[in-house]
């Protein structure tokens, strides 16, 4: 069920993609055999099927991928909620800079670019850009500090 909605998702919400080039077998052996082992996977359920999806490993955001019929409907916040509360520091993640509803979507939830990338360095050889997330902290007045060492 998760490499049909990693599928589906990134056919709807990503066209200027290159044509996918494995299987879906090979996307399904992909999901069991390395995001399920190295990624700690949350997935939401709606009416008890799976909608979608996210993968952290570590603290960076490998993916986030919502149902293409459930898009816009609170998903994609609640699986991103979600990977803020498991990660206590920050959390990355990288998004292809063609993706705009991505880029908005990031950014509305405190996201901020540290980065440009040519795309020599992703599968695709697509332009990209990491974000980064980076708790509030409050001192005992509730007024915000800045993160230690400035990152």
């Amino acid at each position: 069920m998760i490499a049909r909605i990693h599928l589906d998702s990134r056919a709807a919400t990503m066209p200027c993609l290159p044509a996918q080039t494995y299987t879906p077998g090979e996307v399904t052996g992909w999901i069991s055999e390395v995001v399920l082992r190295t990624c700690r996977t949350t997935v939401a359920v709606r009416r008890r099927e799976v909608v979608g999806y996210a993968a952290l490993d570590g603290d960076v955001l490998e993916h986030l991928y919502v149902r293409a019929d459930v898009l816009r409907q609170g998903i994609g916040t609640l699986l991103l909620d979600e990977i803020k509360t498991l990660s206590s520091e920050r959390v990355s993640l990288r998004v292809f800079a063609q993706n705009t509803e991505a880029r908005a979507f990031y950014e509305r939830h405190g996201f901020a670019v540290v980065r440009a990338s040519d795309g020599s360095d992703n599968m695709e050889r697509l332009p990209d850009l990491t974000l980064h997330w980076i708790p509030v902290r409050e001192n005992r007045s509730g007024k915000p500090l800045l993160p230690e060492n400035g990152a």
